[in-house]
């Protein structure tokens, strides 16, 4: 996948850094969808989206975010090639 940019849009620098918190933990658990059940209740918890996707959405919006903001050297790590241009 490559990033949409999903992130740039009505989202805080700090907020994407914690759902990139929240996606590493999960990662991290080895799990993506936890699920616990009594007697007929059942929870269900997961990301809208799978981990990897998250991930590089986060990546792609940081990346953005530090440029917007004139710092950073504008790299993230690894991100993908976005094949068609973002609004700034």
């Amino acid at each position: 996948m490559s990033a949409r940019g999903l992130f740039i849009k009505g989202f805080t620098k700090c907020e994407v850094q914690r759902i990139q918190t929240m996606a590493k933990q999960l990662l991290f658990e080895g799990k993506t969808v936890m699920s616990w059940n009594d007697g007929g209740t059942s929870v269900t918890k997961q990301l809208a989206m799978p981990v990897s996707d998250v991930l590089e959405e986060c990546a792609y919006a940081l990346n953005y975010f530090d440029r917007a903001e004139g710092g950073g050297n504008g790299s993230t790590g690894a991100l993908s090639h976005v094949s068609h241009r973002l609004p700034m």
